[in-house]
């Protein structure tokens, strides 16, 4: 299954890949529309490159869930640690250091996924590496492990797949609002995504933990952990933005962003914390719980549906109905997180996730 994983991975992300280079420019102007020259320039540059990327990123994501899967998770934090480090390094380096501006920037993006690639798959060859790929006749695709690895592979992917659609099309909306709520935009969902920092951490824990109890056939236990592990990540959540509410005005001066996009990011992120501290890890931590049990199925549709329906739509209705600006962007997703914790909720407190077979 680890070997069939690897080709699957390997497969697919360079299609991708090759497709991204292909139509890299029919592809953002289908997504951004009508935008300045220069700025679809240093676009295509950085979507092109960061292509290359692809295969790389897919091949340490592969080896990471492995040893999460065996409870080690030290391996992957190394290698994404180095990974984000060389990143960081790189940018410094290649864009102020030689000049490379964007180039640069794609440049060290992959430089760090390459890396991170080549260790986690060294870390895996490690001969006490009881998942190791110990012969290349392993990697030949096979129907049955494929066909196991899909069954949750495919409802994921095209649940995230049309999560970052969805993204896209709210971009989309972002960009007809002007050049201070693109730049508010950018710099609230950098920032936010270090208050979800406890969130994400006791996501990926969720699969595996979950994953073993159910593997043992112990549901009651599952359930205990799953409730642990949500209430672990709420606390965090609620310590993370709680300090980044107050940190906030503070924080928005370390990017240099005009008065106006200042206030509107301001404005945006301290609406995020709080409903993060309530609404985010029901929405996206509980769910692997779920998808630990094999309900992967029941997790990708409410959520397309409900990032359809709320987030997308509801967003276009509040930007050009109730003319809200970058507020409604994001009263969107907001709505969105409380359909998927109700959603959720429901379905985790039925007990029918853990009556799935997967293997």
């Amino acid at each position: 299954s680890a070997a069939q994983l690897y080709s699957v991975l390997g497969i697919s992300t360079v299609a991708v890949g090759v497709v991204c280079m292909l139509l890299s420019r029919p592809i953002l102007r289908m997504v951004f529309g009508s935008i300045d020259e220069d700025v679809m320039r240093f676009a295509q540059q950085y979507f092109l490159i960061s292509a290359v990327s692809y295969p790389f990123i897919g091949l340490y994501n592969g080896g990471a869930a492995l040893f999460r899967a065996q409870g080690n998770s030290r391996i992957s934090m190394l290698a994404s640690l180095v990974m984000n480090v060389i990143n960081i390094a790189g940018n410094a380096l290649l864009i102020y250091g030689f000049g490379m501006g964007v180039i640069g920037a794609a440049l060290a993006t992959l430089i760090g996924r390459v890396f991170a690639a080549v260790f986690i798959l060294w870390q895996n060859q490690n001969l006490h590496n009881p998942l190791r790929v110990q012969r290349f006749a392993d990697l030949r695709p096979r129907r049955r492990p494929i066909m196991q690895i899909l069954s949750i592979g495919i409802p994921s992917g095209l649940e995230n797949g049309m999560f970052q659609i969805g993204k896209l099309c709210v971009s989309s909306l972002t960009s007809t609002l002007g050049t201070s709520a693109i730049a508010a935009n950018a710099v609230a969902n950098s920032v936010s995504t270090l208050a979800n920092i406890p969130g994400n951490t006791m996501s990926l824990a969720m699969i595996p933990v979950i994953g073993q109890c159910l593997g043992a056939g112990e549901k009651k236990q599952a359930q205990r952990y799953s409730v642990t592990l949500l209430g672990i990540a709420i606390t965090g959540l609620t310590v993370a933005n709680a300090a980044l509410f107050f940190l906030m005005p503070e924080v928005v001066t370390w990017f240099n962003l005009s008065a106006e996009a200042s206030a509107m990011c301001t404005h945006v992120v301290h609406w995020f914390n709080l409903f993060s501290i309530f609404f985010w890890a029901t929405s996206f931590t509980l769910p692997n719980a779920l998808r630990a049990g094999g309900d992967a199925k029941f997790t990708m549709s409410v959520s397309i549906v409900s990032m359809w329906l709320f987030r997308v739509i509801l967003s276009y209705i509040f930007v050009l109905q109730f003319h809200l600006g970058l507020t409604g962007v994001w009263f969107g997703m907001f709505i969105d997180w409380i359909c998927r914790s109700l959603c959720f909720l429901v379905r985790f407190a039925r007990g029918k996730w853990m009556e799935h077979k997967v293997i």
